[in-house]
């Protein structure tokens, strides 16, 4: 799924390159790019924030697992809304800076495959004990996904002001 995943990022930055959009489609794809953008952070702050409170022993772990899953679908759907919504948004390919955001895409994009296994780890816990190994690993893969979300809309914006 991650060659998968590598493979399509590469097509859209090569479609990005080819796609010559108008002004009004440029709005559309803008005011889309930010309701994708809407969807799956605020889908990523709530999972991840349920996590959260799990770790410091305010939820259970089925609730944060059942918060997951639940939010796959807005989490995958706001992430390949921006990539769409970005074909129209004439990226420079060149710009080092577009070059960060998309790594940190793939970043969210592989670090998401990631989770949805370590889910599966987690689940296989039941309501007993979780591993240490597995926590510290759940936080880091958070930590990714806060850093990528945030850090690649970041660059989003200051692209769209220069």
């Amino acid at each position: 799924m991650g060659v998968l995943s590598c493979a399509a990022l590469a097509a859209a930055c090569w479609l990005a390159g080819h796609v010559h959009a108008d002004v009004p489609l440029q709005i559309a794809a803008r005011f889309l790019h930010l309701v994708a953008l809407v969807v799956g952070l605020g889908s990523v702050l709530a999972v991840d924030w349920f996590a959260v409170l799990w770790m410091l022993g305010r939820r259970r772990l089925a609730e944060v697992l059942r918060t997951a899953r639940t939010l796959q679908g807005p989490i995958w759907l706001g992430l390949g809304g921006l990539v769409v919504t970005g074909l129209f948004l004439r990226p420079d390919l060149e710009s080092p800076l577009t070059g960060i955001k998309l790594g940190l895409v793939l970043a969210i994009t592989l670090n998401g495959l990631y989770a949805h296994r370590l889910g599966q780890r987690l689940d296989r816990c039941g309501g007993g004990r979780v591993p240490r190994r597995l926590r510290v690993r759940s936080g880091v893969a958070a930590a990714v996904s806060q850093l990528g979300w945030w850090g690649a809309g970041l660059i989003g914006f200051l692209n769209s002001h220069s």
